[in-house]
């Protein structure tokens, strides 16, 4: 599985760096710093991620499925 954030939607809202903390971190402005890239997510962190992706107000993450 990997996810992607979409640079133009994230607004810095925090739910998902707080729903997946072990695996997602925020920068200096209280974004993910994961905006703008596509990650592989560790087996162990598939469940987090997924409620971080469905929390986002904005649509901003993308899970995409192996």
């Amino acid at each position: 599985m990997k996810l992607t954030v979409r640079s133009d939607l994230c607004r810095g809202h925090g739910r998902c760096y707080d729903l997946a903390e072990d695996f997602l971190e925020d920068d200096d402005e209280g974004f993910v710093t994961a905006r703008g890239q596509t990650l592989d997510v560790p087996a162990d962190q598939v469940e987090d991620v997924r409620n971080a992706a469905a929390s986002c107000p904005e649509g901003a993450i993308t899970i995409l499925e192996d």
